[in-house]
């Protein structure tokens, strides 16, 4: 019998069955898809601490910061190279340099390194930006990661320790003893006998807890990404401008957009990011390319040559008060949660994994877990009894999965190709549009 089964084989529940396997846990994956391929498969790898103002969050990301290096040398040496990339980030401003400089000084109180610089130094930095810039600030913490092979090595690690990681089953409820603690996990494949139950479902987080009698507010919220044909290096370092954390912090349902410009290791150039709140709608909306890629102009003026190769999206599991979920349910004995990190997921995922994993083993949390509480207004409300009662396993939602179960990391948006041979960002293909032409 598994001590803990992981629903969701994300970066969020990779990370936690990591953390779990590594602290002596004995610990069963399971997803209703392939491991890391639904949020996770859309993420773009993002490591930051410049895109988050001094609180909770940011806490918990410099705490992960650290945690990232420690985590990836105790990986499997064959999976060990998950294209790690401690690049720094560079945060641009063409208009008043105040707030930016501003921003920084509350960041550098908090712990981050925010070094404002003058317009030359962020050439020096990155030759190819607009001369418009009027500041910028350079976060030598920020790094990136690819987000699949980082999740897909976590797990080799579970296995490599005992664990197990089981594809297409899906998570339905939690079954429950007459004291009403988890004494095991239904599936569509039968139930899994086991004395905890972790949801790191990613944004359908909210309809399992639902399922298991633990609600919790966890939504979807769609974002973009442009990818350019591979190019020679050109832009060394993560790029936004300054809306970024903005944009980021904004709990705004309606269409928001702000740049971030980054290079892989492959030589393709990722372009977002966009926001927006509008259920699991998945279609790869024209006029939303259009706008990441004007606005990329404004930051990298020869991206307007570049071809674009294909763009995709996905869903982040939005908490209405912009923090992760971490830690047990109070309602239901034996459940937890890890979900609500929205885009900053990848970053998160190893100071969640801990924190979580010293709660359940009753050691000391490295990082305060009151903000991320599962008991907060904010995410839940706490009743005299969960939805579902004990050992009748609950309900499947009736909702949000084509086969009537919800629960996996898996089902981020469609990744299509958009433009084969397309003509560059600036517009001069033969359309406005993107198959073919230019946004």
């Amino acid at each position: 019998m598994a001590d803990v089964v992981v629903v969701g084989a994300g970066i969020i529940g990779a990370a936690c069955a990591e953390a779990l396997s590594a602290a002596g846990v004995n610990v069963l994956v399971i997803d209703r898809g392939a491991p890391a391929s639904g949020t996770t498969a859309a993420g773009e790898g993002n490591i930051l601490l410049s895109d988050k103002e001094p609180g909770p969050e940011l806490d918990l990301a410099i705490a992960s910061r650290r945690e990232w290096p420690a985590v990836l040398a105790r990986l499997p040496e064959k999976v060990a190279d998950v294209e790690w990339e401690p690049k720094g980030g560079l945060v641009v401003a063409t208009a008043a340099p105040e707030p930016l400089a501003a921003l920084a000084a509350e960041q550098r109180s908090a712990g981050v390194d925010a070094q404002v610089i003058t317009p030359a130094d962020a050439f020096e930095l990155e030759p190819l930006l607009t001369r418009a810039v009027t500041t910028a600030v350079y976060y030598p913490e920020d790094a990136q990661l690819q987000p699949v092979l980082a999740a897909t090595a976590l797990l080799a690690a579970v296995r490599a320790r005992g664990g197990e990681v089981h594809a297409g089953v899906t998570a339905l409820s939690v079954r429950r003893s007459a004291g009403g603690h988890v004494i095991g996990l239904e599936t569509d494949a039968g139930v899994i006998p086991c004395e905890a139950v972790v949801n790191a479902c990613g944004p359908w987080a909210g309809e399992f807890g639902a399922a298991a009698g633990g609600p919790i507010e966890v939504l979807p919220r769609r974002g973009m990404i442009l990818v350019t044909a591979p190019l020679p290096e050109c832009i060394r370092h993560k790029v936004y401008d300054a809306d970024y954390v903005g944009a980021v912090g904004s709990g705004e349902a309606d269409l928001q957009t702000s740049t971030v410009v980054e290079s892989t290791r492959a030589g393709t150039v990722l372009i977002g990011s966009s926001r927006e709140r509008i259920g699991f709608d998945d279609t790869l909306k024209i006029q939303v390319l259009r706008e990441l890629a004007c606005k990329a102009l404004l930051i990298f003026p020869f991206l307007g040559d570049v071809p674009v190769m294909r763009a995709y999206g996905g869903f982040r599991p939005y908490a209405p008060d912009h923090l992760p979920i971490i830690g047990p349910d109070p309602r239901i004995p034996g459940l937890w949660h890890a979900t609500g990190h929205e885009g900053a997921g990848i970053g998160l995922a190893p100071a969640t994994a801990r924190l979580l994993t010293e709660l359940f083993l009753g050691k000391a949390p490295h990082v305060d877990p009151t903000p991320f509480r599962v008991d907060r207004p904010a995410v839940t409300t706490i009743t005299e009894t969960g939805v579902g009662g004990a050992e009748d396993g609950g309900a499947a939602p009736e909702s949000g999965s084509k086969d009537g179960g919800v629960v996996s990391e898996s089902g981020a948006g469609r990744r299509g190709a958009v433009s084969e041979g397309a003509a560059g960002l600036g517009g001069r293909g033969r359309s406005p549009g993107v198959a073919g032409g230019g946004l």
